[in-house]
């Protein structure tokens, strides 16, 4: 990538195509350099991450909270070219040098705007974006077919980034599941953390689905196969021993049978 091409990142530009909507998105920013001119969009570094195919997932931090060393704190140590990076992400990275050095400037932004992303989202604003994307299931929908098609939200099994790749979490039935994509399986977990979805239903209470106690239960010529019987009564019994703990220090659980959890529940339920 030259020094050309970066520099005509930098711009912001006015004029905005009518079309934007249609316009296929960039894999590298040399994909924005070559199929329009700089009058043609607007030419910012986070424009093009979140638009790059397998960042769904990700959000645009706002630039305050970017220019906010504050939130930026202990960051320092863990990415290399740490404030070519940040001028990068920000738009007012102007450093000539030669292309491998520059590709792992390109390399560092990348990490950083992921590291400062777990800490957006638990943010009111972080929050509010990634809710409108939970809402519209841009982050897919659960996989288990008791949770008819719940929407999912990603999740991180490490805090520590290189660590664990990005996971969903599913609220209905409160598993984990690999992405389908392999783009998506590829993201470090730690650009999302360990605590968003939880956070996200803490502030969002309204949104937590009811409980199912549909389960799948293995059958030979229409009986229950003996260990699976078992396993399936135990689970219950301490479900409920649960159940009665929650209710003596006045915690309501909400739970529902099959027959009663509607296929449009989940649609029903964020359109609160």
């Amino acid at each position: 990538m030259t020094s050309k091409n970066y520099k005509s990142l930098n711009k912001c530009t006015k004029d905005i195509p009518k079309n934007i909507d249609n316009v296929p998105a960039p894999s590298t920013m040399d994909d924005y350099n070559n199929s329009e001119t700089d009058s043609d969009y607007t030419s910012y570094w986070r424009d093009w991450f979140v638009a790059t195919r397998g960042h769904e997932y990700f959000c645009e931090i706002d630039e305050e909270y970017l220019t906010d060393r504050f939130n930026l704190t202990g960051l320092q140590a863990e990415v290399q070219y740490y404030q070519y990076a940040l001028d990068l992400i920000t738009d007012v990275f102007d450093f000539d040098c030669d292309d491998d050095i520059r590709e792992q400037i390109e390399k560092s932004a990348r990490h950083l705007y992921g590291l400062v992303h777990a800490r957006y989202i638990i943010t009111t604003r972080g929050l509010q974006k990634m809710l409108e994307k939970y809402k519209k299931c841009d982050f897919g929908r659960c996989p288990r077919v008791f949770c008819r098609s719940h929407p999912l939200l990603p999740i991180g099994l490490s805090d520590l980034p290189h660590s664990k790749s990005v996971k969903l979490y599913c609220a209905k039935c409160e598993d984990v599941y690999s992405p389908k994509s392999s783009r998506h399986a590829a993201i470090d977990g730690a650009y999302f953390g360990t605590s968003f979805p939880h956070i996200l239903f803490q502030v969002y209470p309204a949104l937590i689905p009811q409980k199912s106690n549909e389960r799948y239960a293995p059958r030979c010529f229409g009986f229950k196969t003996h260990a699976i019987a078992a396993l399936a009564r135990w689970q219950e019994q301490k479900r409920d021993e649960q159940d009665r703990r929650l209710a003596e220090v006045g915690i309501e659980v909400r739970r529902v049978d099959g027959d009663d959890d509607a296929e449009g529940s989940s649609e029903g339920e964020l359109s609160r």
